[in-house]
């Protein structure tokens, strides 16, 4: 299989982490990305452009900074299946999580309330909590978190769609997760999109965990505005530049927002006059002066998935997921003593990369075994271990590696 990997060269252009000479297996993308190797010589040219240029650095140069976001936009577009001007590389997810509550969430007397999943990614359940009560808004009367059916990990398709329809009447908006951080379930965002729409709500996602994973067609699906972090998938650094989507239709409209100087209109925005003009697409929801060293590792990382594309790595990533399922199931049926639950769903359309694994029994020592084997998945509290083989670096060999380590330790 690596062999016949159309897109094994990829693995190349990333440093792998390495212990006493040796490369490690790494499966934690979902929580960290891989360096690529351009991203030092792309943040060097812009260390470079700055030590010559200084403050002109904004208007001359290769890449003049003042427009440095629109490098991005293109590939940002295939990632999510957007239009350019509705994608932008901006701020944190949590901040853009709050801008985008602002311009999207209008309560009214009869609708009010807000729809999510239960034990969401932490963040975001602080935010939705906070806003709300900026907004006066009690969130135990305010937020709907729909949970998993009892004896699930996940919830369903049916389950979400019901919930929408149920609170139809008093519903604002629908923001959740695009793919759950724990449980590693890809939700049918276009369904979710459709069922909100018809319910006369307004739809929003955090990516943060989807995004460069999973296939995104947020445009054709409808999606009011998308928001989600560069660090895990795309590979853009720790604490790496977020990104939002905000859909066309929007573009035009009059919503309210909290604005910077950077969101004004770019050819106006150095009269610095009173009264914002904002700059037409996502781009408009922009607050302060960019992190351009930021930007440049982004838009490293964002020029091997153009390369890449989207289908390619989806096709790759199934392969992978499905083979590292497989392993996993024959553990079960070899092992006395191991035994493994999968929480992720069992259908490739329902999960991207990552699969989450309960250990009924000594969980925590059989992921120091795999970390000292040099398998680098994350730990989560109580007894679950997630592993992400991300199709830009890892191989089947190394999946099949998991396998070795894991079957001695259920005889």
């Amino acid at each position: 299989m690596d062999a016949a990997d159309p897109l094994q060269f990829f693995r190349e252009r990333f440093h792998i982490p390495q212990r006493q000479h040796q490369p490690l297996s790494y499966f934690c993308g979902n929580s960290l990305g891989l360096q690529p190797k351009a991203a030092q010589i792309a943040i060097n040219q812009e260390l470079t452009t700055w030590q010559n240029l200084g403050v002109e650095g904004w208007f001359e140069g290769e890449n003049p900074w003042l427009g440095y976001h629109r490098h991005c936009q293109n590939a940002l577009a295939h990632i999510t299946g957007a239009q350019p001007q509705e994608v932008c590389p901006m701020n944190q997810l949590t901040v853009n999580l709050h801008l985008m509550l602002t311009s999207f969430y209008r309560p009214t007397a009869r609708r009010y309330k807000i729809l999510t999943v239960a034990s969401d990614f932490p963040s975001d359940q602080y935010a939705l909590e906070t806003h709300l009560r900026t907004r006066g808004y009690d969130p135990a009367d305010a937020l709907i978190e729909v949970k998993p059916q009892a004896g699930n990990f996940t919830v369903s398709t049916a389950d979400l769609l019901a919930v929408i329809d149920t609170h139809a009447d008093s519903l604002a908006l629908v923001c959740m997760s695009g793919l759950h951080y724990y449980t590693g379930q890809l939700f049918d965002m276009s369904a979710i999109a459709q069922a909100t729409h018809r319910a006369g709500a307004w739809v929003g996602f955090d990516l943060a965990h989807a995004v460069g994973n999973a296939p995104l067609q947020l445009h054709d699906w409808g999606v009011d505005f998308a928001v989600w972090c560069s660090y895990k998938y795309l590979n853009s650094g720790p604490g790496g530049v977020s990104g939002v989507f905000v859909h066309q239709k929007h573009h035009s409209s009059d919503l309210p927002r909290l604005a910077g100087w950077w969101g004004y209109d770019e050819a106006r925005r150095f009269e610095m006059t009173k009264g914002f003009v904002p700059m037409e697409g996502a781009a408009g929801w922009q607050l302060s002066t960019p992190n351009i060293l930021a930007l440049a590792a982004h838009r490293a990382s964002l020029a091997i998935f153009e390369e890449a594309t989207m289908p390619l790595l989806r096709q790759k990533s199934e392969l992978l997921t499905g083979f590292l399922e497989a392993l996993i199931q024959r553990i079960n049926e070899e092992s006395n003593d191991l035994k493994i639950t999968q929480m992720t769903p069992t259908n490739p359309a329902e999960r991207g990369a990552q699969l989450s694994l309960l250990v009924h029994q000594n969980g925590k020592m059989v992921f120091e075994a795999l970390t000292q084997a040099g398998i680098i998945g994350d730990w989560r509290e109580p007894n679950c271990i997630r592993l992400a083989p991300a199709p830009l670096y890892n191989t089947f060999e190394e999946v099949y590696r998991v396998y070795e380590v894991l079957r001695p330790m259920g005889l």
